[in-house]
């Protein structure tokens, strides 16, 4: 009886991958973690680039919703937007707590905002415990301002400033079009990133451009809580996120989207986290009018549309037939919260 022999088999190899996962990484109750493959402890920077984000003292947010509108000053022919990088304990769903590396204190961080070719001056400070950079990813910025830690700026200390200076342009080619692009920590990617500091850059196209009656942001984040803390998503021995977020909430904490029958609808997909999620709406299809923030001159229809880490799509559609329709990630996984369903990246877009 052959299909014996091949469950036999099978329940070996899980045995076998479990143990293995197992020795690979074993985590002391101080929290420190030690690797046994090749014999070799994993200490130091390894160890302390896995641990947990520090909660201890991290008060709660005060605001509730993410990627808000961040105001600006005008200086002569400059607008001045003010960040501020620091940790929050933020709430992905009612009584879920991570503890999470904020812009201004919400995740994701403030939308900033600005018309095409408009000068900007961010004023950032590091209010988190280790040194941060800011990159303004899909920009046409000078080098010095790019935010990439030790190799256009020395990173930001814990408590110290910097600013950073450009022409909000989209990079690789000509003023005029406008887009989706998104600003991040470019040090320790893994874990920053991972812990929240991410958020959107919104630069407006000439009024000539098609307007919306309804538009979105849809930032889309991992999480992984473990025994109460947060860990950076991506982690070693096959540990996986087991909390998804839209704008920094899980289903069905997401925003309901009301719209009515007929309302053109814009949703600007942000890949802010880094694993792969194909977005599927119900009820209609729509048009990827822009990717990575260049427009496209023929819009390419679809109704699933992936993103990955960094990328940006833009989706317009027109609302359908009364009813509420689901948007939500394809992956099973990824619609559940630490592996109850329903819940992740899903929302309604509710049409009356």
């Amino acid at each position: 009886m052959t299909w014996w022999v091949a469950a036999a088999a099978l329940v070996l190899a899980l045995s076998a991958a479990a143990a293995a996962a197992a020795a690979i990484l074993n985590t002391h109750q101080d929290g420190s973690m030690t690797s046994r493959m090749g014999g070799m402890g994993m200490d130091g920077a390894a160890a302390s680039h896995m641990a947990p984000i520090p909660s201890s003292g991290v008060p709660d947010a005060a605001a509730t919703v993410g990627a808000t509108p961040l105001p600006h000053t005008v200086v002569g022919d400059t607008w001045v937007f003010r960040l501020v990088a620091k940790p929050v304990r933020w709430e992905i769903a009612p009584g879920v707590k991570i503890t999470a590396w904020s812009y201004n204190g919400i995740v994701p961080g403030p939308t900033i905002r600005v018309p095409d070719g408009q000068k900007v001056r961010i004023e950032f400070r590091n209010d988190l415990p280790e040194p941060t950079t800011v990159h303004w990813h899909g920009i046409d910025v000078p080098n010095a301002m790019d935010g990439v830690a030790d190799l256009t700026q020395p990173a930001v200390p814990p408590g110290a400033t910097f600013s950073y200076a450009f022409t909000a342009r989209p990079a690789g080619r000509d003023t005029g079009s406008g887009g989706t692009f998104l600003y991040h920590s470019h040090t320790d990617e893994d874990r920053q990133v991972g812990a929240g500091l991410s958020g959107a850059l919104i630069i407006d196209p000439p009024t000539s451009a098609p307007r919306y009656d309804v538009e979105r942001i849809i930032a889309i984040q991992e999480w992984t809580l473990a025994g109460g803390e947060t860990l950076p998503s991506m982690q070693m021995a096959g540990m996986l996120p087991n909390w998804f977020t839209i704008n920094g909430k899980s289903y069905p904490a997401t925003e309901t989207i009301r719209v009515r029958t007929g309302q053109r609808v814009l949703l600007r997909l942000i890949g802010a986290g880094q694993f792969e999620h194909p977005m599927h709406l119900h009820g209609t299809t729509f048009d990827v009018v822009a990717i990575d923030g260049h427009p496209l001159k023929v819009p390419i229809e679809r109704d699933v549309q992936p993103v990955s880490s960094g990328e940006r799509y833009d989706l317009a559609f027109v609302a359908p037939a009364p009813g509420k329709w689901l948007f939500h990630c394809h992956i099973g996984h990824h619609m559940t919260n630490n592996g109850k369903a329903p819940g992740g990246l899903q929302l309604v877009v509710e049409v009356t």
